[in-house]
């Protein structure tokens, strides 16, 4: 990695920069919605969405006038992690529209490095007071995994693997946990678990999103989307503190919330 140095004169003009800008964030963030409000907006755009009453908000003239204009910042309610299926419209989903949502999406939702970097960006930057981390029903990111688990996977491309490993964790938890339910049974099972395996991941990797959940500042959940209805079903809130209790114990948590010069 490439080492830059910077003269005094700049390296003060760039603390006051960053001065600046972690105070009018934090106005932005005191500015706007809570996060249980905006669970509960999310949650009303799917009703509408799925009850085919969705209103298609923040999609006209007006809008887009607003954003090439304002912040996103001063907008944006949530930040979504999702997979990348193309049967997982996020911001239609949500019957959302634009600078509403933060939206990160890679094949089978994983957290790794580039996807908790972004979701740092949409907590801190873009000021959202919650994260969702969104799996879907028929994930082929965690049914490729689940076979391959089972000894009955196929040849990947090269780039795939290192893409689903994190996804490995979750169908193995799925399968000791349900013993006794075999074959492409577990897929629903370990679809679930890797939205939990995210989290952790995520928790392990970012101390400043550590950092906001405790302080309040932001929820993280959990929920699952059906391709088939459109409907998202919400899970248990508690589950996410207990995953953020189990990672505040581990050793191996990341402890510096910023980034430092190699």
């Amino acid at each position: 990695m490439k080492r830059f140095a910077l003269s005094a004169g700049a390296f003060f003009c760039l603390s006051l920069l960053m001065a600046l800008q972690v105070g009018s964030e934090s106005t932005a963030r005191s500015q706007k919605t809570t996060p249980d409000k905006a669970i509960a907006i999310l949650k009303e755009g799917n009703v509408r969405f799925v009850s085919g009453k969705a209103t298609h908000p923040h999609t006209g003239a007006e809008r887009l006038a607003q954003a090439g204009k304002e912040s996103q910042a001063d907008h944006a309610y949530a930040t979504v992690i999702s997979c990348s299926d193309s049967r997982v419209p996020v911001e239609l989903l949500f019957d959302a529209g634009i600078m509403d949502i933060f939206v990160v999406r890679v094949a089978g939702n994983v957290m790794d490095v580039d996807e908790a970097g972004s979701i740092e960006y949409g907590l801190v930057h873009v000021n959202t007071p919650v994260l969702v981390v969104l799996g879907h029903t028929q994930c082929g990111a965690v049914t490729a995994v689940t076979q391959v688990v089972q000894g009955k996977g196929h040849a990947l491309e090269r780039n795939i693997p290192p893409l689903v490993k994190n996804i490995e964790p979750a169908v193995r938890r799925a399968m000791a946990a349900h013993k006794d339910v075999g074959g492409d049974a577990i897929i629903p099972y370990a679809i679930e678990e890797n939205i939990w395996q995210a989290m952790e991941d995520l928790f392990m990797m970012s101390p400043v999103s550590r950092n906001l959940v405790k302080e309040g500042k932001v929820k993280v959940i959990g929920a699952m989307y059906d391709v088939g209805t459109g409907k998202v079903d919400w899970l248990p809130e508690s589950k996410s503190q207990e995953i953020l209790k189990k990672v505040e114990s581990s050793p191996d948590r990341a402890m510096n919330p910023m980034a430092q010069d190699h």
